[in-house]
């Protein structure tokens, strides 16, 4: 009988990409307090320690894991607001890519980030505030478009950008919800036209 000790095989390497993908899915469907680690290993297929040495905490995963899907959900909108493209084409562009993206079949439903954390425990304050702050720079990102739309003289001097930006902001949050309870690509493009119709500016 062989009675050699056997070497402890090593923890299960992480490729960090493929990581990423599964765990902005799973913070996705589930949302931030709805996913446990050992919901993140087990769909991983690594130990914890895995995890953190890849990752580090479960918020800090969080983080790189919006930071992974919005590098790739928001780069064409965010393209459309700087490309010159008259304002009211990029605002359209920006509603129809948010339909179709939120609607798209092979992902999770919705906007990762529009939904995320809106209510939480008190721990998860640092969370929710990280969120929200990304919001908030979509919304900035908006009204400096529309700024620059009022000097070219698209919208009138005396717009309020902000209220704007913030409005629009607002119908993709809530076509973002009701993507996730099932409404489809027609009826969120109707959505966007009819957001569309209440533009204050010129239309090219």
């Amino acid at each position: 009988m062989d009675n050699t000790p056997r070497k402890r095989g090593r923890p299960r390497s992480l490729d960090r990409e493929t990581g990423l993908e599964i765990a902005a899915n799973l913070f996705w469907e589930r949302g931030y307090e709805g996913t446990s680690i050992a919901d993140l290993t087990h769909a991983m297929g690594v130990p914890p320690p895995s995890l953190y040495a890849a990752f580090g905490s479960k918020e800090e995963l969080y983080q790189q894991a919006i930071d992974h899907i919005s590098e790739r959900e928001n780069k064409l909108w965010m393209q459309a607001l700087r490309d010159g493209r008259p304002a009211y084409e990029a605002i359209a562009f920006y509603l129809k890519d948010a339909a179709r993206r939120f609607t798209q079949s092979g992902r999770p439903r919705g906007c990762m980030v529009s939904n995320a954390v809106l209510q939480h425990n008190e721990k998860n304050h640092d969370v929710a505030h990280a969120v929200a702050a990304r919001r908030a720079r979509g919304v900035q990102l908006l009204k400096t478009r529309l700024d620059q739309a009022v000097q070219n003289g698209e919208l009138a001097e005396h717009a309020d950008t902000e209220a704007i930006a913030r409005f629009y902001a607002a119908v993709v949050q809530g076509m973002s919800a009701q993507a996730c309870d099932g409404a489809n690509l027609h009826t969120l493009n109707k959505l966007a036209d009819l957001a569309l119709s209440a533009w204050p500016g010129n239309v090219a």
